[in-house]
């Protein structure tokens, strides 16, 4: 039922931009939302789609619905806010899921906000523009640290991706085994994730274990994290192929 009033909502938005000649917005989808929309044809004539989340490769990302032949500029409804603790002596050590946590608790929906990017004492966070005064006003806290919140005005301050470097051997590059190798398991506990729905490349899903990603791809796992499949770096004399990931930490 949650699916069929999603995917209503998205072709409401589609029918809204070439009937009304506008760009429409959707808020921010997840992966899965971001799959149903590629597996469907939502792009009707004359009305393109494009996806930004308000840097390169986010993860959570807004669609928009614009006419081919739109003769103004736009920009996604988007702003960056950044969060820094009040008193750097006093500030814990705050996670992803802490300053999630921190927003939700303020009363608003998951879909307004995008992907939260930490670094140290401080965090980064994307949300729909008609949000960003309620968080400007309302986010004073974050567990037990008071917290300061203002409006990245250039892109330049937000912090680049950390990742952690890993490699090892495999038979072959194949979905499972490169997970398996990303979160340090076995292939088989992987199997779940995969066919369970769990597993994205590129924003698409997929479901076959023995799916093999090409170099520069983005592998995701939902409730275990991402990473990009570097390549094949040699191979060993028993025939094992050395690959490359770099996790995103």
């Amino acid at each position: 039922m949650a699916d069929d009033f999603f995917l209503r909502r998205i072709r409401e938005l589609a029918d809204t931009a070439y009937r009304r000649d506008i760009v429409t917005f959707s808020d921010f989808l997840n992966l899965n939302e971001q799959n149903m929309v590629h597996s469907r044809r939502f792009q009707l004539p004359g009305v393109k789609l494009e996806y930004s989340g308000g840097y390169e490769n986010a993860e959570r990302q807004m669609i928009a619905f614009h006419p081919d032949a739109l003769v103004f500029e736009w920009e996604y409804p988007i702003d960056c806010l950044k969060i820094t603790p009040g008193a750097l002596k006093y500030a814990e050590k705050l996670t992803h899921r802490d300053y999630l946590g921190a927003l939700l608790n303020l009363g608003v929906e998951r879909s307004v906000i995008g992907d939260i990017l930490v670094k140290e004492h401080d965090a980064w966070f994307f949300v729909h523009r008609r949000m960003s005064d309620f968080f400007l006003d309302n986010l004073t806290r974050v567990r037990h640290t008071n917290v300061l919140v203002s409006k990245v005005e250039n892109p330049a301050e937000l912090p680049g991706p950390s990742f952690e470097e890993v490699t090892g051997t495999c038979a072959s590059p194949r979905l499972d085994a490169l997970i398996a190798l990303a979160f340090r398991e076995s292939r088989s506990s992987m199997v779940s994730f995969i066919e369970g729905g769990q597993v994205f490349v590129n924003g698409k899903l997929i479901t076959s274990n023995g799916y093999e990603p090409s170099e520069g791809d983005i592998i995701s796992v939902r409730g275990k994290g991402r990473f990009i499949f570097d390549g094949i770096s040699r191979q060993t004399k028993k025939g094992r192929l050395g690959v490359r990931l770099r996790r995103y930490v």
